[in-house]
């Protein structure tokens, strides 16, 4: 027979081993209530790395631009003055560097969203690379192949002066190309440049190129009064786009790969 004191302590055992496991339980719920949110916290850490990288996925401006985002709180700069009747608004996006650069790219796209024209004012930062060639960047937004380059295939006139027209390289005479076109100033640093793969002859796009460059207007200098100076000379010089001739003509074999100043 079981005396009353050992039979307190077998219970007082008893409870002690319950209460043990009960906080083993807990401290295994717990561990695994640790894992999980350390799981699904590392899974959003990771789904977040991913979103940021998805911009540039989609746009090539991130991707052959690294450091450049879209700033979509910025307002257009620039315009293009007395559009025709039958063209429609290009879509105007804004790209900012940290280190001070600022892009105004309008865009014209065709059947399928495919980029038939586009032209873009770059206002240089301490990011801008003078060695880096600068038709480099061209030949990536023309789409063209990642080994692809360009040679210059004549030059236009401007309010902003000539302004060089590139090709795919090895485009054979006669050939209706896409047109890329640049012009680069000194002071203040800014780049014009473009590209358009419409009409049907390549002396009418060559005078459509002319026409927009000309019909290109400051809307606001921010706090660049260079910039406002450099708009308002070229004012000066700006001819309609029903003025005759195209006022443009071909370099031969001037194939320069050109560097820093245009």
């Amino acid at each position: 027979m079981q005396s009353p004191e050992a039979g307190t302590a077998a219970t007082s055992t008893q409870i002690h081993l319950a209460l043990a496991n009960f906080a083993d339980e807990i401290v295994g719920t717990l561990a695994h209530l640790f894992a999980y949110v350390g799981a699904l916290v590392l899974f959003a850490i990771l789904a977040l790395a991913g979103l940021d990288q998805l911009p540039d996925l989609r746009d090539d401006e991130s991707v052959s631009r690294p450091g450049w985002a879209e700033a979509s709180r910025s307002h257009p700069a620039f315009a293009l003055s007395r559009p025709e009747s039958s063209e429609k608004t290009a879509p105007y996006t804004i790209f900012r560097h940290p280190e001070g650069g600022r892009r105004d790219v309008m865009r014209w796209t065709g059947d399928a969203d495919k980029p038939v024209a586009e032209l873009e004012i770059y206002r240089e930062g301490s990011e801008f690379d003078v060695t880096r060639p600068a038709t480099a960047d061209l030949a990536v937004r023309m789409r063209l192949d990642p080994t692809a380059s360009l040679e210059q295939a004549g030059m236009i006139d401007t309010k902003f002066g000539p302004v060089a027209l590139f090709r795919p390289t090895g485009t054979a005479e006669g050939t209706l190309a896409c047109l890329g076109y640049l012009k680069r100033n000194e002071e203040p640093g800014l780049q014009i440049s473009g590209f358009s793969c419409q009409s049907d002859t390549m002396p009418a796009r060559r005078a459509a190129i002319a026409c927009t460059l000309n019909r290109l207007t400051l809307l606001t200098s921010g706090n660049e009064p260079k910039l406002a100076e450099f708009f308002a000379h070229a004012e000066l010089k700006r001819r309609s786009c029903d003025a005759g001739g195209s006022a443009d003509w071909l370099l031969g074999a001037a194939n320069a790969q050109l560097r820093g100043a245009l």
